[in-house]
């Protein structure tokens, strides 16, 4: 008469174990728009440094959100590039999260004070993207890292589209010391990579149907061609955008992998 009690006794820690475990909050590197705090997606590591944050103007009256140690000194800069969405909240959470780690972060603006809240209005802002007009935003940026900030080392870091602006940024002839890219637009001709003489960290899904396997693919191998240092991660079974819990592609341990190798990353990098 006792096993039918033991077995659902057995069930109801078994359901109770996942429910935490699913709920556990994670270091992300996207966070979602719709049913999420973003608060709440992150989780306190030891370690984290308390952070102080601002909006700064950096690009004539473009306004980026500057995060960074509240303790004084200099910190390496990271210059954080947004989705199509914008600079919305979700970037500037992450600037706070990345700051946390002991960097400088300024996440830019690429459209000049414009957010969109729906996937029409996003992809208008990216089509009417000027790519001159982009590159010499995130080029003051860094020039605002290294003036003001007295960053000596600084890295580009961007996802989706925002990671194809990274890349962009990183060809465009600006001195970094590493570049991070999150399932963005790749260049595979190795002759264009040519003004990379840094490290590159890039992130993916298998199943990304916008930045296939075989695209990232070659970009590793026009990377190792030019003997550019890389670190390439292709999660399996995931697709694009999978750091975004707000996203039907969202997989939170596939997530915080790929934060805290871009963290371990970066402090190999730059520190």
């Amino acid at each position: 008469m006792k096993k039918p009690y033991i077995a659902v006794l057995v069930v109801v820690v078994l359901a109770a174990a996942a429910f935490f475990y699913f709920r556990t909050p994670v270091h992300s590197p996207e966070l979602g728009i719709e049913g999420e705090q973003n608060s709440d997606m992150f989780a306190p590591f030891p370690g984290d440094l308390p952070v102080v944050f601002e909006e700064v103007a950096y690009f004539g009256n473009v306004k980026g959100f500057l995060a960074r140690p509240e303790a004084e000194g200099t910190y390496p800069g990271v210059v954080m590039m947004h989705e199509w969405w914008g600079l919305n909240d979700n970037i500037k959470t992450m600037a706070k999260e990345l700051a946390k780690e002991g960097y400088a972060v300024l996440a830019v603006d690429l459209f000049e004070g414009t957010v969109a809240t729906t996937a029409d209005e996003a992809r208008k802002l990216t089509s009417g993207i000027k790519p001159e007009r982009a590159v010499q935003n995130m080029k003051a940026a860094a020039a605002y890292l290294r003036n003001i900030q007295k960053a000596s080392k600084i890295a580009s870091m961007g996802w989706c589209f925002g990671g194809g602006q990274s890349l962009q940024f990183s060809l465009s002839g600006e001195t970094l010391d590493a570049t991070v890219i999150y399932y963005g637009s790749l260049v595979t001709d190795a002759a264009k990579l040519s003004p990379l003489k840094w490290p590159v960290l890039g992130v993916f899904g298998s199943e990304d149907k916008s930045i296939p396997v075989s695209s990232v693919q070659e970009f590793k191998s026009a990377l190792d061609s030019r003997s550019i240092v890389n670190q390439i991660e292709i999660y399996n079974g995931v697709g694009h955008g999978f750091a975004n819990p707000s996203g039907a592609n969202y997989a939170a341990r596939e997530t915080n992998d790929a934060w805290e190798k871009t963290v371990a990353f970066l402090g190999k990098y730059l520190k």
